[in-house]
């Protein structure tokens, strides 16, 4: 069996696509093999800043040899049809078979194919790949129109220790690798994998990512410590760290305690997004004047102008961030309320201080669906929510949007519900987001998702497949999110009439859908997201449309409620039971009304109930029915279940006894009609014919 090691050597490849790359290269390799009958044991693939490298094991030297029976056109046929069969074989009639068959005599052939070699095949399967191969981005070469993300330099390509002469663009593979730019910038002559590896080693190139991350995390694990420090977590500049570098040296910096009283989510921003160092933490878990930094080279001097050069890039990137601050507090975020009118929101849902106001009317109203909400200080909340945005610091930094709010309303005086309010509103932006859990923070939160969702459906700009450019279902995760976590018992549909009314207070909003038709769709979209947000929580997706086919609830509570305690009754025995029964009368009626031409809703006429298990099935739904809807007004679900598990005896005695279509016809109608009140005594917990099972 054979080693096939590809390498494709490069100009820097962003980080955030190299893993992704590494993937493809290794999909589109392997289907191709796999599709040309080149079975393999194994595949690896790796990327550096540098390099894309896949490795497989286990391949044959050639494909497998094929025989194949091919039938022909019957003996008797046109001169024509038979020559043109003979000739697609490449066979003469003295080469084929004649065979009866049912329909006639018929030319058989075996047609024998040998394998190709490997060699052959893997050229054209890594030409195919490397011509597929999807960038974000891509640099195309003017003489050839090839694209590639960054200038390629090199190709290595081996099959079994001999080059295979992959060509893409104006290159053809070799035997040959680079080692680190800078400490080993020569020609590496390689013949398998084993060797690759052990060379680039030797070069100070780290092929594995996962395996530059772990030197990274305990180098700087190690400088930490022994600074008496913490390195503040953060895998996703971990990741992003190790795409940049192939020998990282980790090395320790000073932060001017001058900067110190800056905020530290700035200065941690400011180190993160622009010059991508760790930050530390003292013992008490407060930023240190102290970062991390990692170097793509060993220097002589143990890394000390690396470090100083860096040091004093930082200083000038703290000395902006903090002359914003202090330039914006010189301004009250109230007054900056107004310079949000020259920021379009969206095109026909006016400006951003038209939205700050929308969300100070919706936010008040809200407060009374939030426990221990204050309403005044959930619109001045809301109105200031936003006014961050035209400072200078979220300009120049606008992950900060929201943080840096907090900040300047605590500067401004303002209280600090209110302050933490604007900072908390955008929450939850994910699910692995946390989820605000003071009051005048949800009302606020609330309302910016409410106030978004109802604007862009309104004009008619909905999510469409896998596009949702405006992060519409992750709004309104956010606001199922907010509503279940606080346990709010918030109507959506008002929740939405009032944000729209509040969009047609405003001028040059114009909405052509009604109010009723985007309250509508909103809830069609809400149900949707509940299911995915219950799904990940393992909660059985037939059981929500179940309960939302009912129509009429907007309150997730309750409906969440409802569902849960559905999900507890069909686990039991007399819950998989009734449902079996339910839909065995379900479709006995079904059946008899399409037959007959008349619905068996009516009442039934208790006088005809002739069988005691008859009797006493109507007797039982009566007195479940009553019970059931006490128990659903009351919000009582279990109760309910109880009520339907009381069913199941009486249900089961009529059908082991009682037969349904008898030879009389207005005791077989009596017996459809109730089996029909089954159906009307479950349907009032939810609607039981869209539960599988």
């Amino acid at each position: 069996m054979a080693e096939l090691l590809l390498e494709l050597l490069s100009e820097e490849i962003p980080a955030r696509m190299q893993a992704r790359a590494a993937a493809d290269l290794k999909r589109l390799v392997t289907d191709g093999l796999a599709k040309a009958d080149l079975a393999f044991d194994s595949a690896r693939s790796f990327a550096t800043p540098r390099r894309l490298t896949l490795v497989v094991d286990g391949l044959p030297l050639a494909q497998p040899d094929v025989t194949e029976e091919k039938r022909g056109p019957r003996v008797d046929a046109p001169e024509k049809a038979v020559q043109g069969f003979l000739g697609s074989i490449g066979l003469t009639i003295d080469q084929v078979e004649q065979r009866e068959a049912p329909k006639g005599t018929f030319l058989f052939a075996v047609v024998e194919r040998k394998g190709r070699a490997a060699a052959d095949v893997v050229k054209e399967t890594v030409e195919g790949a490397l011509a597929a191969l999807p960038w974000p981005k891509s640099m195309r070469w003017e003489e050839t129109g090839v694209r590639w993300v960054r200038p390629l330099k090199s190709i290595l390509c081996l099959l079994d220790g001999a080059v295979v002469p992959v060509r893409h663009g104006p290159l053809t593979a070799a035997d040959a690798t680079a080692g680190h730019r800078f400490l080993a910038p020569g020609s590496l002559a390689v013949k398998d994998f084993a060797d690759y590896q052990a060379k680039l080693g030797k070069a100070r190139i780290v092929l594995d990512g996962d395996e530059r991350a772990a030197m990274i995390r305990d180098g700087a694990t190690a400088l930490a410590e022994n600074a008496g420090l913490t390195v503040k977590p953060d895998e996703g500049l971990l990741a992003e760290v190790a795409g940049l570098v192939e020998w990282p040296v980790v090395l320790m910096g000073t932060i001017d305690e001058a900067f110190m009283g800056v905020p530290p989510e700035v200065l941690t921003t400011a180190m993160r997004a622009h010059q991508k160092y760790f930050s530390l933490l003292d013992g008490d878990g407060s930023l240190a004047p102290r970062f991390i930094v990692v170097a793509n080279t060993e220097a002589a001097d143990g890394g000390a102008a690396i470090v100083a050069g860096n040091e004093r890039v930082l200083r000038a990137r703290l000395s902006d961030a903090t002359f914003f601050w202090d330039q914006d507090r010189k301004a009250s975020l109230e007054s900056r309320v107004s310079a949000l009118g020259g920021r379009i929101f969206y095109k026909g849902l006016g400006t951003v201080e038209d939205k700050a106001h929308r969300l100070a009317g919706l936010a008040e109203g809200l407060a009374a669906s939030v426990p221990g909400c204050d309403a005044a200080k959930a619109k001045r909340a809301a109105l200031l929510g936003k006014a961050d945005l035209s400072t200078a610091m979220v300009g120049e930094f606008p992950e900060l949007q929201g943080v840096m709010g907090r900040y300047y309303a605590v500067n401004d005086g303002e209280d600090e519900a209110v302050a933490r309010a604007v900072a908390e509103h955008y929450s939850p932006l994910g699910p692995n987001d946390a989820c605000p859990d003071a009051p005048v923070s949800v009302a606020v939160a609330l309302a910016d998702k409410i106030d978004s969702l109802v604007g862009f459906f309104a004009i008619d700009e909905k999510p469409t497949g896998s596009k949702d450019p405006f992060a519409l279902r992750r709004a309104a995760l956010g606001v199922i999110r907010l509503i279940i976590e606080n346990g709010l018992r918030l109507p959506l549909a008002q929740a939405f009439t009032s944000a729209y009314g509040l969009y047609r207070d405003h001028p040059g909003v114009q909405f052509a859908p009604p109010p009723e038709r985007i309250v509508d769709d909103l809830l069609e979209f809400f149900a949707d997201r509940l299911k995915v947000h219950l799904r990940d929580q393992g909660v059985r997706h037939d059981l929500i449309t179940a309960v939302f086919a009912l129509g009429g609830e907007d309150d997730l509570v309750r409906l969440l409620d409802r569902v849960r305690a559905l999900e507890g009754f069909l686990g039991t025995e007399d819950g998989a039971n009734l449902l079996t029964a339910f839909k065995r009368a379900t479709n006995i009626v079904r059946i008899e009304e399409k037959k007959d031409g008349v619905g068996y809703e009516g009442s039934v006429d208790e006088g005809r109930l002739t069988e005691p298990q008859e009797q006493t099935l109507f007797a039982s739904l009566a007195k479940a029915g009553d019970g059931i809807t006490a128990a659903l007004a009351d919000e009582r679900y279990a109760e309910a279940m109880t009520h339907l598990a009381r069913l199941r005896v009486p249900v089961d005695g009529f059908f082991d006894t009682v037969t349904v279509n008898c030879e009389e016809p207005d005791l077989r109608g009596n017996r459809l009609r109730l089996l029909s009140q089954i159906r009307s005594a479950l349907g009032g917990v939810a609607d039981f014919s869209r539960i599988e099972g």
